[in-house]
């Protein structure tokens, strides 16, 4: 147990009961626990196993390289379509992690033997992401553009990708490149 981690159980209001059972099983794994991102994060070897976080209308653990395990139980959700190694074990109360419990240490365990054995996540390469038609007409337009938004890191220009490409109207995809081509020009990512 981390001292440092205390915060988090204690300011924790909705999900009280069920950060605290999750913690214990966490705990019981022998892995080291720290504070990452405002949360609990359980590693090995520095290597981040999983991560305890909750939301509105449930909690999680967040196995970072879930899309590895076998989820032989069906319980591992990917939080978003463009979330490519993540996968969340989600609950909405502290029965459900007290019934799953076995499950739960089980595939803490298997996530741990993922980075054991240094299995890596084959992540999608950038230029599979869409890009929307309106960027691309910018890019096609502007030699400035498209040499700045090349030497970009291929995580910012994800995150400009899929920005943009978010947008249902074409109005709005417009929108939001104009505001960010400054940003892209100045070699900086989305939120920096």
């Amino acid at each position: 147990m981390n001292p440092k981690v205390n915060f988090f159980f204690d300011k924790a209001g909705q999900w009280q009961k069920e950060f605290e059972k999750l913690r214990t099983i966490a705990l019981q794994t022998r892995f080291e626990e720290e504070l990452k991102w405002g949360c609990p994060c359980y590693t090995w070897q520095g290597k981040n196993i999983v991560l305890i976080h909750g939301f509105k209308e449930y909690c999680a653990l967040l196995f970072f390289k879930g899309v590895l395990l076998n989820d032989t139980h069906k319980v591992l959700i990917q939080q978003t379509e463009n979330v490519q190694t993540a996968r969340q074990m989600r609950f909405t109360g502290l029965k459900e992690i007290i019934d799953l419990e076995k499950i739960i240490k089980a595939y803490i365990y298997e996530a741990a033997e993922v980075e054991k054995t240094g299995l890596k996540v084959e992540m999608k390469e950038t230029r599979e992401f869409e890009i929307a038609e309106e960027f691309q007409k910018r890019l096609n337009e502007s030699p400035e553009l498209k040499k700045a938004f090349e030497t970009l890191t291929p995580g910012r220009q994800r995150a400009y990708l899929l920005h943009f490409s978010s947008a249902k109207q074409s109005k709005t995809r417009e929108s939001r490149i104009k505001k960010y081509i400054p940003k892209i020009l100045d070699g900086k990512g989305l939120n920096d």
